[in-house]
């Protein structure tokens, strides 16, 4: 790497098949701007990847044994300095994948994920932005959210906090939740993309959001919109 390079995003691999581990690193190893720093085969070997490599961002498998991957999502989360995670899961909507994003994860992969899919998704986080839609992560709340509890240390925020928004952000917030990207929002709004995402990053850092998926989540907990009304509004 040259001083006038980007130092390459750093990617660790935790899946309790080796085969997957395998090529998935093929797809990563080729883009230029990747690193592969390590790979373990369950959540124990996830946590301590994330206390000894310097991570930007993991994938996590959710079923394997021992540690599973929701538990180590949340370990790996709380570090002082954590990755974004990215979990892995066979099945759409599978409520272990919902259970590791309440856990910290900033969305979820299927494991036949196109590799081009995958790339997109790898650099989405590592930006700070979700690897999942939020009109996803809604109906997966619609589905699971009276199943799971919150897990620890993903408390929602308590409503003073939320007292902390104004009107406006509030209802930003609430249009997030909708499933909104920030085109909309503009539109709904009659401002500027750049003064959307001026509220946006001001209402992640009011309520300790890590990103706009942890929004619809607290929306959702918060009850800003109601149950049973996935798509009905745009």
């Amino acid at each position: 790497m040259t001083l006038d390079q980007p130092r390459p995003i750093r990617i660790a691999i935790v899946d309790d098949q080796a085969l997957v581990r395998t090529g998935f690193r093929m797809v990563l190893e080729a883009e230029v701007d990747f690193e592969v720093v390590g790979e373990g085969g369950d959540g124990a070997a996830a946590i301590d990847l994330a206390r000894s490599t310097a991570i930007d961002v993991m994938l996590m498998d959710v079923r394997m044994p021992g540690i599973d991957g929701i538990a180590a999502t949340a370990a790996v989360t709380a570090g002082e300095h954590p990755p974004h995670v990215i979990v892995l899961t066979t099945f759409d909507l599978d409520e272990y994948a919902f259970a590791a994003i309440r856990s910290g994860a900033s969305g979820f992969l299927l494991k036949d994920v196109r590799p081009q899919e995958l790339v997109s998704a790898i650099r989405t986080v590592h930006a700070g932005d979700a690897a999942l839609a939020p009109r996803v992560t809604r109906r997966m709340i619609e589905m699971f959210a009276d199943e799971l509890p919150i897990a620890d240390g993903a408390a929602p925020p308590t409503p003073s906090l939320l007292d902390t928004l104004t009107p406006r952000e509030r209802e930003i917030l609430v249009a997030i939740a909708e499933g909104l990207n920030n085109t909309d929002l503009a539109a709904r709004f009659h401002v500027s993309e750049s003064t959307v995402k001026t509220h946006v990053g001001r209402i992640l850092q009011k309520l300790d959001a890590r990103d706009r998926v942890h929004l619809v989540i607290i929306a959702y907990e918060h009850r800003l919109i109601p149950p049973g009304t996935v798509g009905e509004r745009r």
